[in-house]
């Protein structure tokens, strides 16, 4: 057997140029019912301010076109090392801030990859054992996130607030002193047990001009 028929063999045969019409729809009908159920879950589990709902849609629509992209590589090996070429040229410039969201795309993107090689059955279970971990996780309770207590005072009041702060959270850390001839400012991160009882306590310090109570959207640390 020469070299050439072993390349042949081992390599052009792989691929499949006898993808019928009605194959396709299929496929595309699969990838759409899974796309939409993707849709839904985002939208059931998005807990965000301003929900995206162009964002859900694209998930849908990207699941589409992977599923075709995997489907026209699969046809010719002139298309697939086309599709390399002009994919690698791809640069997207829109950054995605929630973990989350870069979770559904990464669901979506693989779903068109297996819907696309023929897997329909791998894609439907993973989607729901995907579903089953995101509902079972967001039933575990969330580590209490500590809070920003900015404050103002007219005069050096840290011994008595150190009082109030320990008597009515369970940590405290400094992250910020500034003092200045007309009085101080300080920013504490804390847990506070009661978030309106603390607060109050700590207006009533002696010296303290103004206070706020803040939540941040920094990482949680245990």
């Amino acid at each position: 057997m020469s070299a050439k028929d072993i390349i042949k063999k081992s390599i052009l045969e792989q691929f499949n140029s006898d993808i019928s019409a009605t194959s396709t729809l299929i496929m595309l009908l699969i990838v759409v019912l899974i796309g939409v159920y993707i849709f839904f879950v985002y939208r059931a589990l998005c807990r965000k301010s301003f929900y995206n709902r162009n964002f859900a849609i694209s998930l849908v629509v990207i699941a589409l076109i992977t599923s075709l992209i995997i489907l026209a590589v699969q046809s010719s090996i002139v298309i697939s090392l086309g599709m390399v070429g002009a994919l690698s040229i791809v640069r997207f410039r829109t950054a995605i801030k929630d973990p989350m969201d870069l979770a559904f795309l990464f669901w979506s993107i693989s779903v068109g990859i297996i819907c696309g090689a023929g897997l329909h059955e791998v894609a439907i279970i993973g989607s729901i054992v995907i579903t089953i971990a995101m509902l079972g996780l967001q039933l575990i309770p969330n580590v209490q996130p500590a809070m920003l207590l900015i404050l103002h005072a007219n005069n050096d009041i840290e011994d008595s607030l150190s009082k109030v702060i320990k008597n009515n959270t369970k940590s405290s850390r400094v992250k910020s002193r500034n003092i200045t001839v007309n009085g101080m400012d300080m920013i504490i991160e804390v847990k506070p047990n009661d978030s309106a009882q603390f607060i109050k306590a700590v207006t009533e310090v002696e010296g303290v001009v103004s206070a706020t109570l803040m939540e941040h959207d920094g990482e949680v640390t245990v």
